[in-house]
């Protein structure tokens, strides 16, 4: 059974880090692209960063520059790093496996609450 595990979330102040983590139970882990998203209250679910399973990362606008992407895959691991927090940050984050064009195959982990606040 596919599991993923997000964690590292919190309370920080703005201009803060945070470093999120996300435990992967996925056998063929290095195979699947590998994202986080957030949801703020009454907002739609948007991709923040992506990585795929060869190495190459993708980031919304409003996270460049401040949010780094990164996988594990000998630990079957991705990580989020997040400086210079803003409020708008606050948000829950989910992670995300994916694979396949033709038949998309996607996980999600459960979430973990990033709040930006002084």
């Amino acid at each position: 059974q596919v599991q993923l595990v997000e964690s590292g979330g919190g309370l920080v102040q703005p201009g803060g880090s945070l470093r999120l983590s996300c435990a992967a139970s996925i056998s063929t882990f290095s195979t699947y692209a590998m994202g986080w998203y957030r949801q703020a209250p009454e907002k739609q679910r948007e991709l923040v960063a992506v990585i795929t399973s060869t190495g190459i990362t993708n980031y919304a606008d409003s996270v460049k520059g401040r949010f780094t992407i990164s996988r594990d895959n000998a630990n079957n691991m991705v990580y989020l790093q997040m400086n210079s927090l803003k409020p708008e940050d606050t948000a829950v984050y989910y992670c995300n496996a994916r694979r396949g064009v033709v038949i998309p195959v996607t996980y999600w982990g459960q979430g973990t609450q990033v709040t930006v606040s002084s």
